[in-house]
């Protein structure tokens, strides 16, 4: 049986050193990311929710790159947000960018009351392409 890999993107080790946890965990062909911020080079909450929302997806792309995956071996998403009434537009405008057509990950989002002082977050499992 195949151990659990972590899987850290280019640049960011320390910041999840800091918080204790891996960016994600190869098991097998599967990569399970962890939850996706808008976060600043420090670590902080953008501001601005485009943004926000723009860098949490490019944060999880980054995860996906260190792993050998794309957002086309994406199997499954589940995301978070403060306020998804208002803000459901501004995540789609973004999600249509990184998933252009079909066939599309399947998708689930929650509304929470918190997120650390973000207003999204997102993770996702992949299937890890045979090298």
């Amino acid at each position: 049986m195949s151990r659990n890999e972590p899987i850290f993107p280019v640049g960011r080790h320390a910041l999840y050193e800091k918080q204790g946890y891996s960016a994600a965990i190869r098991s097998g062909d599967l990569l399970f990311v962890s939850g996706q911020v808008g976060s600043l080079p420090d670590g902080s909450p953008e501001p601005d929710f485009a943004k926000q929302v723009q860098l949490a997806f490019d944060s999880l792309l980054a995860v996906l790159d260190a792993a050998g995956c794309g957002p086309q071996d994406i199997v499954d998403i589940t995301s978070f947000n403060t306020n998804p009434e208002t803000q459901f537009g501004t995540v789609m405008e973004v999600k249509s960018r990184v998933f252009p057509k079909a066939p599309y990950p399947n998708w689930t989002a929650i509304g929470v009351n918190w997120l650390g002082g973000f207003d999204f977050e997102i993770k996702v499992i992949a299937r890890i392409p045979a090298e």
